[in-house]
């Protein structure tokens, strides 16, 4: 067991896609364990899971990404992982880029380090998305003095300290306005350039209303960390 890394990949029923993740995890970073969160899945995530003898968390109901990944994190502290990456279930992250997130951590020291889909000028999947990652971008801008291009990327590194955070504060969770408040207790946060590929099936934690609900408390969050 390698206790260097750990990939938490939260799944929301992802039973079409989670096979392919899982085998294309296993091909490009096999030195690296990892743990499905299935979150309250009712579809055939879990069983996928179980019949390819990956290690998964059968959460009863369904607790949504921040819970879900929460749980992960809960995981890695107590089986003494250094760091943990989030990868998403639905295939949009290629795990390739992990192998550069690490790097980019032992040679900076950084305690967090972000896939960013912007840093090479690539254009947001709809425009609504890159309007609200943009005012998210500024607020965090005018609260820490540090620009994160893509504060809303789903593929994170976060190293043993932050670990640590997501166990004793509850503030802590895998949004925007977790990486303001740890820039703001003098954590680091740095950023590689990543691609995200096209979503083909299971369902999204965002949509509809609940992007709008997202929005207005991620920046509310921001505003009074």
């Amino acid at each position: 067991m390698n206790k260097n890394v750990l990939i938490v990949v939260p799944a929301y029923n992802e039973g079409k896609s989670i096979t392919a993740v899982i085998e294309e995890i296993r091909q490009k970073i096999p030195e690296y364990d990892f743990v499905v969160v299935s979150d309250g899945s009712s579809d055939d995530t879990v069983a996928i899971c179980r019949n390819l003898n990956v290690s998964v968390l059968d959460l009863p109901v369904n607790l949504g990404l921040s819970g879900a990944f929460g749980c992960g994190m809960k995981y890695a502290y107590e089986k003494g992982y250094d760091t943990v990456v989030q990868i998403d279930g639905d295939g949009q992250h290629d795990p390739v880029f992990v192998l550069d997130m690490v790097k980019k951590m032992a040679e900076t020291d950084c305690n967090i380090v972000i896939g960013s889909r912007y840093l090479e000028n690539t254009k947001p999947t709809t425009k609504l998305r890159g309007f609200g990652g943009k005012i998210i971008t500024v607020l965090i801008k005018v609260k820490t003095g540090v620009t994160i291009k893509d504060p809303t990327s789903g593929m994170r590194l976060y190293d043993r300290k932050v670990i640590e955070m997501f166990q004793k504060d509850d503030f802590c969770e895998p949004e925007p306005h977790t990486l303001a408040y740890l820039l703001k207790n003098g954590f680091k946060i740095e950023e590689i350039p990543v691609t995200l590929r096209t979503r083909e099936s299971g369902k999204s934690y965002l949509n509809g209303i609940k992007a709008t609900r997202y929005m207005f408390r991620v920046c509310l969050s921001i505003i009074l960390v």
